[in-house]
């Protein structure tokens, strides 16, 4: 996926950010949470998710925050279900 198409997709996304590690372009957000106990809820639901789906993304869960991050490891970069899944995300956050 180009960059234009990348940002385009991002706009229905707000609190999302594209960034890129080791040459790959990932999707991330940051969650807060009130606790532990949510955060890991939270992780749990996108799991899930991510196993009805096979597609995985990196999660890594603090105390009151996760981060998530979406990428699709063929293509090395993102696609249009990485977006898809971060907005499946934002419904399980609300």
């Amino acid at each position: 996926m180009d960059l234009g198409k990348s940002s385009e997709l991002l706009e229905s996304l707000p609190d999302w950010e594209i960034h890129t590690e080791s040459g790959v372009p990932m999707l991330s957000r940051q969650y807060r949470f009130e606790d532990f106990v949510q955060a890991l809820a939270f992780t749990n639901q996108v799991g899930a998710l991510a196993e009805a789906e096979d597609h995985h993304p990196r999660m890594v869960i603090e105390w009151g925050s996760v981060q998530v991050s979406w990428w699709t490891h063929t293509v090395k970069g993102l696609h249009f279900n990485d977006f898809i899944m971060a907005a499946r995300c934002e419904d399980k956050f609300r």
